[in-house]
């Protein structure tokens, strides 16, 4: 019985630190301090990026808008992991470049947004790579062959 309390207790131990929540964080978002320093109608995207960084990501088009994305998740134990922050700081320009508006949002703001998938169809239908290379052979004739 002595030697089994020993290994009962590191049992015991090594149940209950499963059992513990587990944080992660991903992403970033410039320190408030260094937010009050960006003027509105002054700064331009450049002088944002040497003073807080480069955005997590920009907008679609080439001259979009900067957002910074931060977030936050909890594992416990054998669960799906759960997110429990999420903070987005959007920042828009005008069309010359200076900034126009800066804007944070929370999970809570958040809203589920259903994504269209817009995929070009392929033109190979359920037919395996063997099948496709086998299927050209006899297809070529001289003149493709040789470039004549």
């Amino acid at each position: 019985m002595r030697t089994l309390a020993p290994l009962i207790a590191l049992m015991t131990a090594v149940v209950l630190a499963g059992c513990s929540a587990t944080y992660r964080n991903h992403g970033y978002i410039p320190p408030e301090e260094e937010l009050q320093e960006l003027v509105v109608g002054i700064d331009t995207r450049a002088t944002i990026e040497d003073l807080v960084g480069p955005p997590s990501s920009g907008g679609v088009l080439e001259n979009g808008n900067y957002f910074y994305v931060r977030s936050r998740t909890k594992t416990l134990g054998l669960r799906a992991p759960q997110e429990i922050e999420r903070q987005v700081l959007a920042m828009s320009f005008d069309g010359e470049g200076v900034l126009a508006n800066i804007e944070r949002f929370g999970l809570e703001d958040g809203r589920v947004v259903s994504l269209s998938r817009r995929v070009t169809s392929s033109s190979v239908n359920d037919v395996s790579f063997i099948r496709q290379l086998l299927g050209n052979i006899g297809q070529i004739g001289p003149e493709g062959a040789f470039g004549g």
